[in-house]
């Protein structure tokens, strides 16, 4: 399965995406001009992966902010890691957030609420 690899932008996160890792990353801003558009791939990757999922998925979010529009989508992408993780694999989620940033860690605490899938709040000093 080949790795997905998204160069960030001003108003697009860097996303990696590499099966033989287990490894599932998004770094930056999100903000695109289409959601949809730029989510779909990874939600898409991600079904792929479901059926050949590593025994542990690390999943690293690290972003500076998103807008409304991206956080349903981050939420699509993150049902697609709790089906992945309700299938018998393990599926870790890691939430950046700087340390003066109350909002970021708040979204990832409410992303926490909804999905089952285990979150670790990783403080980064800004």
């Amino acid at each position: 399965m080949d790795t997905l690899l998204i160069e960030g932008t001003q108003k697009t996160p860097t996303v990696r995406f590499d099966a033989s890792k287990g490894l599932v990353e998004i770094k930056g801003r999100s903000i695109p001009e289409n959601s949809i558009e730029f989510y779909r791939p990874l939600v898409e990757w991600l079904e792929k992966y479901a059926t050949e999922a590593k025994s542990q998925t690390q999943v690293n979010i690290q972003l500076e902010y998103f807008n409304t529009s991206s956080s349903k989508c981050i939420l699509d992408v993150f049902k697609k890691l709790e089906a992945i993780h309700k299938a018998n694999s393990g599926v870790t989620i890691n939430w950046f957030y700087d340390q003066d940033d109350e909002d970021m860690l708040e979204a990832g605490q409410d992303y926490e609420s909804i999905i089952r899938v285990p979150f670790k709040m990783m403080e980064v000093e800004g």
